[in-house]
């Protein structure tokens, strides 16, 4: 029995995009064009206005910024030293909605734990006044799983610190380089606590800092952090469209986040990941108007908050989905396919499952699959696709000054698009029904 033709299609366009250029050309434009492109600041509004030209020039219709407004947080100075009994610098970053010292900045005595349960079991006694240190640590994993683990610390761990009464909190950097780049990331103050300095120490200070801790003597920090609150600015999202020919089978999503932090050009987190969606939607364009409506989104404000995932629910979330995916876990090489669908959309999932096999790419999940700005759409229910890459190096990247065209590896490059390439020819041309039915 011969193959279905959107079977066969995907398998051709999939075969041609190992010779894609497309995907690191955007990537390579991205970094070098616009930089860093932090949530809400004139970087970012630079870099929208960058991707609508650059969209239309590529061929897609409907490009359109949908705008929406975000808080906005900036970094100042940050440093800090051991003051005693080995005096010597640290090499640390603010975290995203850190409180900021005096300008002269503060000196207390350390109290280290190891977990953030430590933190969170710990006497207010032992914390009050003092500048508390996590020394949680992550190990690199193929599936990033360890990002889910040690988090917390880094999301939930000021707040506790805070509640507490510390004057300052500094953890390990969520990440797993050996090198001295400190990973940043956003967090919250919640339940009241109030706002105080948190920073991520490099590991290997991280490392230096425990070393001195085991001399059993009492430890003093100096530090000294100004991030400030510039109060809102505005965001959006920058949407592209291929039209389809059936308005009724639904739009399929296809995703990647334009926003960066500020230390980096955000090569791998999340150039890279419009680059490859956009790619793919090219190509599958290339070989005919398909059946669903392809919707690129390059969503905006998504390191502080998911925010851009949250306004799309906003003007989009009655609409029909019949699939969404985003890629958002760096540039290498896709290892696995999870899927969540219902049973309507099975056959089409298995076809997925056929023409990415040859790349290397396992099965996996058939009922959990998620994203970062599409989890909100996801968790509402919605057919979600997740191409899952290799972690292995991202987490040594992630967040950090790091994150630079040159760690992007144009081969696994090439081999995503020729994933996104032939999930999406599937999923756009399907006849099946994807779509999760409506109560």
């Amino acid at each position: 029995m011969s193959a279905s033709p959107d079977l066969e299609l995907a398998r051709r366009l999939r075969d041609a995009a190992l010779a894609d250029t497309l995907a690191y050309e955007l990537t390579a434009a991205i970094g070098t064009e616009l930089g860093p492109r932090l949530a809400g600041t004139r970087a970012e509004a630079r870099a929208r206005d960058w991707a609508v030209a650059r969209l239309m020039r590529l061929g897609f219709a409907n490009v359109r910024i949908e705008p929406f407004e975000v808080p906005v947080w900036v970094r100042g100075t940050e440093l800090a030293e051991i003051v005693r009994p080995c005096p010597q610098p640290l090499v640390l970053c603010a975290l995203g909605n850190s409180g900021a010292t005096q300008p002269g900045g503060l000196t207390a005595e350390v109290f280290s734990c190891a977990t953030l349960a430590a933190l969170e079991a710990a006497a207010p006694e032992q914390v009050r006044g003092k500048i508390v240190y996590v020394s949680h640590g992550m190990t690199a994993t193929r599936d990033g799983s360890g990002y889910g683990e040690h988090g917390p610390v880094r999301w939930h761990g000021p707040s506790v610190a805070s509640a507490k009464g510390a004057a300052a909190l500094l953890i390990r950097s969520v990440g797993t380089n050996r090198h001295r780049q400190p990973h940043t990331g956003i967090m919250r103050f919640t339940g009241g606590a109030a706002p105080i300095p948190a920073a991520a120490l490099a590991i290997a200070d991280a490392d230096q800092l425990e070393r001195v801790v085991a001399l059993g003597q009492p430890v003093q920090v100096r530090l000294v952090l100004t991030p400030c609150d510039l109060g809102s600015g505005t965001s959006g999202n920058v949407i592209a469209e291929i039209s389809g020919t059936d308005s009724a089978a639904g739009v399929v999503l296809v995703a990647g986040h334009l926003d960066s932090w500020d230390l980096s050009t955000g090569s791998s987190d999340n150039a890279a990941g419009c680059a490859i969606v956009t790619a793919a939607a090219l190509r599958v364009a290339a070989a005919g108007r398909p059946r669903r409506t392809i919707r690129v989104v390059w969503f905006g404000s998504e390191e502080i908050g998911l925010l851009g995932g949250h306004d799309y629910i906003r003007i989009h979330g009655a609409e029909k989905h019949a699939m969404i995916a985003e890629s958002d876990l760096g540039s290498d090489r896709v290892w696995r396919f999870d899927s969540k669908a219902p049973a309507s959309a099975q056959p089409a999932i298995q076809r997925i499952a056929a023409a990415l096999a040859p790349l290397g790419i396992e099965a996996g999940s058939t009922d959990r699959a998620s994203g970062s700005d599409i989890g909100p759409l996801s968790s509402r229910g919605v057919s979600t696709i997740e191409l899952r890459q290799d972690a292995t190096r991202y987490f040594g990247l992630h967040h950090t000054a790091d994150d630079t065209l040159d760690k992007v590896d144009p081969a696994a490059l090439r081999q995503n698009v020729a994933a996104w390439t032939a999930m999406l020819a599937i999923a756009a041309h399907a006849p099946e029904e994807l779509a999760v039915p409506t109560a």
